[in-house]
C-alpha cells in the first residue's frame, strides 16, 4: 500500500499531463503483478467494493472520535478520506501494512459486516497517507487528475504500443491485467480477448478557428451535420451480444436496456444518445437535462424508462457486418450508413441529417438559427477522410454555437477537493427574481467550478472568507444585496426547465468567464431574461 498511496499523493501533486504520464509509467517499472495490475483498475474504475460504504467508514470514525468535532473537522478539510487519514489515531506497529493486491483480495470477498472491520483493521497498520489512499481506493473516488484514457495512454507509453490496440483491448481483460504486461514488456505476444463487441477507439474533431481555417479549406469538400446536445455514444453488436459505450469506452449499457434491446443487427454505430419526448415521434429531441436523468444509473426504473426515452442519432458506421469500414472515406461509410440504418429499421436509431450549404457565410447563417434548441451547433467532416482514432487535424471540425452569457450574482460557495480542498472554488450564483409587491429577490439558477485562473480563485476565495454571512454545513451563504456582492459573468451552453430549482432553470456546462467587479449586483440579469433563452414546452 506504501507504494501505492506514493503514487496517488503524486498525481495529486503533479499538474501536468506528461508528469502524471511519468508517474506511472514509473510505478508500472517497478511494482511487480498484480499489484501494479489492481493500481491501475482502480485509476481506471474498474473495481468495486459492494462490502465498504462511505457511511460505514464514517461510523468507524465516530467510534473514536466525537461525531461533532469530526463534522467541524470534515467542514474543513472538505475531503472525507483526507479528513478520516488525519484523524485516525496513529497505531504504528498494530498490524501489518497490506499490500494492494492483499486490500483488492480480501474486499472482494468479504460481506458487508466484514469489510469495514477489515479497513479497521488496515487503517491502525498505515500512516497518514496510507490511510488516506485506502479510503480512497475502498470507496472509488481518487479525484487524483487522472482519467480513463490518461491512464490507457501510461500504459501504452509503458509498453511503447499505440494506445488505440489497448482501448480495443480493454474490455476483454479483467484486473490485475497480468497478460496485458506481459505484452507490454514484450514477455509475451497480445492478449487474445474472447469478448463480443468489443469497443472501438473514437475520431474526434478540432474547433474550428474561424479566422484562419475558412481561409483554407474549401466548402465543397466537406459534409455539414448537426452537433446534437446528447453524449456521444458507439452502439455495438456482435454474436448476439450489444454493448452502449461512452466516447472514453466506458460501458453504459446497464443504463439504457431500451437502446440495448434494439441493437439486433451486426456492426458499429457511432452517434448521439438521445431522449426523445414520449408524446411525439422519436425525431422531437428532448433537452439534456431529461438525458442526464438516465445517466450514470445502474440499473433504470419503469417510470425512467417511460418518461425519459432513449434513442441514437447514428453519424457513422465503424462496421458493417464482418467488414470494417473505418478505412473507407467518410463519402462511402455515409452511403453504407445510410442503407444500414434504413435496413434495421429501428425506431431508436434514426440517422443524422446532413446540412446542405454552398459557403462559409451560408451555413454559418444556418448555425445561428437551428431547428431545434437542443443543436450544439455543426460537424464538419471531410468527405475523403477515413475513421481515425484520436483528434487528427484536418479530417474533422466542430463548429458550436456561440455560449450565451449572463452576468449573475454569487450567493454560496463551497470548498473544492483534493488540491482545491482549501479554497473555496464552488460557487453558486444567482439572477433576480423581480416581484411587483416586494423588493427582487436573488434565485440560484447555477453552479460553476471552473474558468477561473488561479490567482482569479484566490481573489474568490478571499471575497467569500470576507464577505460570509452564514453558513450551512460545509456551504458558505456570501453576501449579496443590491449595492454589496459580486457580480459573475457566466457563459453556458444552454438553458433546461428544472423543478429541482427555485428558479425553474437549469444551465448547461456553466463556467465563469469574468469577474465583473465593474458592476453592482443590482446590474445583474433577471430571470425573466433568463427564461427567454429556455427551449419551447
Amino acid at each position: 500500500m506504501h507504494r501505492f498511496a506514493h503514487l496517488l499523493e503524486s498525481l495529486v501533486l503533479a499538474p501536468q499531463r506528461n508528469a502524471k504520464l511519468r508517474l506511472m509509467q514509473s510505478y508500472f517499472r517497478e511494482v511487480p503483478d498484480p499489484d501494479r495490475g489492481y493500481a491501475v483498475a482502480a485509476i481506471t474504475r474498474d473495481l468495486e467494493f459492494h462490502s465498504v460504504k462511505p457511511a460505514m467508514l464514517r461510523a468507524l470514525v465516530e467510534e473514536r472520535m466525537d461525531p461533532v468535532l469530526f463534522a467541524y473537522s470534515y467542514d474543513y478539510v472538505g475531503d472525507m478520506a483526507e479528513t478520516i487519514s488525519l484523524v485516525w489515531p496513529d497505531k504504528h506497529g498494530a498490524n501489518a501494512v497490506p499490500t494492494l493486491s492483499d486490500v483488492v483480495t480480501a474486499l472482494k470477498g468479504a460481506s458487508r459486516s466484514e469489510g469495514p472491520r477489515l479497513v479497521e483493521h488496515w487503517l491502525d497498520g498505515l500512516d497518514a497517507t496510507g490511510r488516506w489512499a485506502l479510503i480512497k481506493l475502498v470507496t472509488g473516488g481518487l479525484r487524483i487528475g487522472v482519467s480513463a484514457r490518461l491512464a490507457k495512454q501510461a500504459l501504452a507509453g509503458f509498453g511503447d504500443k499505440p494506445v488505440e490496440d489497448i482501448e480495443e483491448l480493454w474490455h476483454g481483460l479483467e484486473p490485475p491485467y497480468v497478460a496485458l504486461f506481459e505484452w507490454l514488456e514484450g514477455k509475451a505476444d497480445r492478449p487474445v480477448s474472447n469478448a463480443k463487441a468489443l469497443f472501438r477507439p473514437v475520431m474526434l474533431a478540432h474547433p474550428v478557428d474561424e479566422a484562419q481555417d475558412f481561409a483554407k479549406l474549401e466548402p465543397a469538400d466537406f459534409a455539414a451535420e448537426w452537433k446534437w446536445d446528447g453524449i456521444r455514444v458507439q452502439a455495438t453488436s456482435e454474436g448476439g451480444v450489444p454493448r452502449l459505450y461512452s466516447r472514453t469506452g466506458d460501458d453504459i449499457s446497464a443504463a439504457f436496456p431500451d437502446v440495448i434491446e434494439e441493437l439486433t443487427f451486426e456492426g458499429s454505430l457511432d452517434g448521439e444518445l438521445l431522449v426523445y419526448r414520449p408524446d411525439t415521434d422519436a425525431r422531437s429531441i428532448a433537452p439534456f437535462g431529461d438525458l442526464q436523468q438516465r445517466l450514470n444509473r445502474k440499473t433504470v426504473s419503469r417510470k425512467h424508462l417511460a418518461t425519459f426515452p432513449a434513442m441514437i442519432r447514428a453519424y457513422d458506421l465503424l462496421q458493417d457486418g464482418t467488414t470494417d469500414t473505418r478505412p473507407l472515406p467518410f463519402t462511402d461509410r455515409r452511403k453504407r450508413l445510410e442503407d444500414f440504418v434504413a435496413g434495421h429499421g429501428s425506431p431508436r436509431i434514426d440517422l443524422s441529417p446532413l446540412v446542405p450549404f454552398e459557403d462559409w457565410t451560408g451555413l454559418d447563417t444556418l448555425r445561428a438559427s437551428p431547428p431545434e434548441a437542443v443543436v450544439e451547433g455543426l460537424m464538419l467532416k471531410r468527405w475523403d477522410s477515413i475513421y481515425q482514432t484520436g483528434r487528427p487535424k484536418g479530417p474533422w471540425f466542430k463548429w458550436k454555437r456561440d455560449p450565451f452569457t449572463v452576468d449573475a450574482v454569487l450567493m454560496y460557495a463551497q470548498r473544492g477537493h483534493g488540491k482545491r480542498s482549501s479554497f473555496y472554488s464552488d460557487f453558486t450564483f444567482g439572477v433576480w427574481k423581480p416581484d411587483a409587491e416586494a423588493a427582487p429577490e436573488l434565485v440560484p439558477v447555477g453552479k460553476a467550478y471552473f474558468g477561473f485562473t488561479d490567482e482569479e480563485l484566490k481573489s474568490l476565495d478571499k471575497f467569500v472568507r470576507d464577505n460570509t454571512t452564514d453558513r450551512f454545513g460545509p456551504v458558505r451563504a456570501v453576501r449579496a444585496e443590491p449595492d454589496h456582492g459580486l457580480v459573475l459573468e457566466i457563459a453556458f451552453e444552454g438553458l433546461n426547465r428544472s423543478t429541482r430549482h427555485k428558479s425553474g432553470v437549469a444551465m448547461r456546462f456553466p463556467r465563469i468567464s469574468r469577474i465583473r467587479t465593474d458592476k453592482k449586483p443590482r446590474d445583474a440579469d433577471t430571470l425573466p431574461t433568463l427564461s427567454a433563452l429556455l427551449p419551447p414546452a
